[in-house]
């Protein structure tokens, strides 16, 4: 069987589209076409659907994916790398949401990137989950950190840590509760004031209100700003409450720039995992960041 061809199927099998994986591999759309035509015809069996939208792979085509992508993996670190063990430095491509990227995974990553970690060079993306997970399959990323775990096993999930979320406010805003004391108040006092969010649908607010007090939230969104970070900057200049990650807010918890509205006993939680491709842990530079960030992890729950 021609690797060229099982190459072709793999990066369709992966990008889950014959334009994707023409862009992907550098070939015309007719000629990923016609390579996948040929390989069907010397197994005699489809290996994917065609749809309005993309290809969808066959109970063969996945099997085949299974079998052939981590050896063609292998192969690609093989000759990328070369047999000389001072080869030139791999670039490790990380994909993940952009806070927690930027404030968690990024500064645990650096000590990779000097003599000591064997001169990795290192290159982030942000996106949401489903971007992420999506490029991670095209073969754009090695390594993604998602809040959603894969469906199938294309890709190959571990936990990574958990985060708190904490309902917080400025110390000025929260005055306008009342005099109730500080975590005692209810949803309908709470639903009084303005919104801080990353979204119009008001994701985290919502999770929270149905976690902590059985409800939905009845505001909508004063702010909504795409990133935490803008989030919790406009929480403390007073625009409104918003829920945020502990991670995110210690240190202006802590410094009195804002307060926590709420102390539940069991406070919402979300889990972030560290996802690859099936079988690209055999490539060293990719196990070895994977193996970092689940060690680094352990001092951040």
């Amino acid at each position: 069987m021609d690797l060229a061809l099982l190459r072709t199927f793999v990066t369709v099998h992966r990008a889950g589209s014959f334009t994707r994986a023409a862009a992907l591999l550098g070939l015309s759309q007719p000629a990923v076409t016609s390579q996948i035509r040929t390989l069907e015809r010397q197994l005699g069996r489809p290996l994917f659907l065609r749809q309005a939208r993309g290809v969808t792979p066959t109970t063969i085509g996945d099997e085949l994916a299974h079998k052939a992508a981590p050896h063609l993996d292998a192969l690609v670190e093989i000759a990328e790398s070369g047999p000389d063990e001072e080869s030139p430095a791999r670039t490790l491509h990380l994909a993940g949401p952009p806070e927690f990227t930027a404030e968690r995974a990024l500064p645990a990553l650096t000590a990779l990137t000097g003599e000591d970690g064997q001169g990795y060079a290192l290159r982030a993306s942000f996106g949401t989950a489903e971007e992420v997970l999506e490029g991670l399959a095209a073969g754009h990323h090695d390594l993604a950190i998602s809040t959603a775990r894969p469906r199938g096993s294309l890709l190959t999930a571990t936990a990574l840590c958990d985060e708190e979320h904490v309902l917080v406010a400025s110390p000025e805003l929260a005055k306008r509760l009342g005099p109730a004391e500080l975590g005692s108040w209810g949803a309908p006092a709470l639903g009084a004031l303005p919104v801080v969010e990353v979204h119009e649908s008001l994701p985290l607010v919502t999770r929270y209100w149905a976690a902590v007090l059985d409800s939905r939230p009845a505001a909508s969104g004063a702010v909504v700003a795409p990133d935490l970070r803008a989030a919790l900057a406009c929480v403390t200049a007073g625009a409104g409450l918003a829920v945020l990650p502990r991670y995110l807010c210690g240190e202006a918890l802590e410094r009195g720039d804002v307060v926590a509205l709420l102390d539940p006993d069991v406070p919402p939680l979300r889990t972030y995992f560290l996802v690859v491709r099936t079988g690209t842990l055999a490539m060293p530079h990719i196990a070895r960041a994977h193996e970092w960030l689940l060690r680094a992890a352990a001092d951040w729950c």
